[in-house]
């Protein structure tokens, strides 16, 4: 499956490459965006909503 990623519009753009990507299709993945190719971290649609509401 082809997957969209996105970064954060507070990431700083292209110049700023600390940070990280996500893909919300049924789950969300989240990946380092220095390393696309790299381990990505899987969360379930309500685990992703607890951790977004707890950064928050």
């Amino acid at each position: 499956m082809n997957r969209t990623w996105r970064k954060s519009s507070y990431s700083g753009g292209t110049t700023d490459s600390d940070c990280v990507e996500v893909s919300l299709t049924r789950d969300a993945l989240v990946r380092d965006s220095k390393n696309p190719s790299g381990e990505v971290l899987a969360f379930s649609t309500p685990a992703w909503r607890q951790l977004i509401t707890w950064l928050s």
